[in-house]
């Protein structure tokens, strides 16, 4: 077992079956392909020209991630260092501190839709109430919910998002100085 499933596998409260992937290039090639082979993980992928088939997926993608890092190119040694420390502090916050309400019924009334939705809990508490979840992983999940300090934890997210935006800022100057340098020959 591969160092990066090991960390995977540790950090989900259940076991990793399947990956349903998006379609574009950037998530469906060859080495994610043959991982989940080797690691006898399910595959799939959304339906092309189907935009909607990872809807709660591309929810998040704009909620969890274009909100937090912007659409920049973090291709940097240090970028990508900042990159996954904020996102695993983003991890902890979204899935322990934000609630979220799931969709339980929708209905279409004449030209009107109607929608029924549960009560608003986090992801932390939809796990502790999952049959699908060992105790053994809710009780780590709870050590680790009452480990964890809100307020560090946003002022680590913010200090991660301003080195980004810093780190972002210094490398479009550079570009811009090297776009007038290739401009004045």
């Amino acid at each position: 077992m591969g160092k990066s499933h090991r960390k995977v596998k540790g950090r989900l409260p259940f076991d990793l079956r399947g990956i349903d992937s998006d379609t574009g290039a950037e998530f469906i090639n060859h080495p994610l392909r043959d991982w989940c082979e080797k690691h006898q993980i399910k595959f799939t992928r959304g339906r092309s020209s189907r935009s909607n088939d990872n809807c709660y997926v591309e929810q998040k993608n704009y909620s969890i991630v274009r909100q937090n890092v912007g659409y920049f190119r973090y291709d940097t040694e240090e970028e990508v260092y900042y990159l996954n420390r904020l996102y695993a502090y983003l991890r902890l916050y979204a899935n322990f501190f934000q609630p979220v309400m799931k969709m339980t019924e929708k209905k279409r009334i004449g030209s009107k839709v109607q929608k029924k939705h549960d009560d608003i809990k986090t992801p932390y508490q939809r796990l502790l109430e999952s049959s699908y979840v060992s105790e053994a992983q809710k009780e780590r999940l709870t050590r680790l919910y009452k480990a964890l300090d809100l307020f560090h934890l946003r002022q680590k997210i913010t200090a991660c998002q301003r080195k980004l935006f810093s780190l972002q800022k210094k490398k479009n100057v550079k570009n811009k100085n090297l776009e007038e340098t290739v401009w004045n020959f």
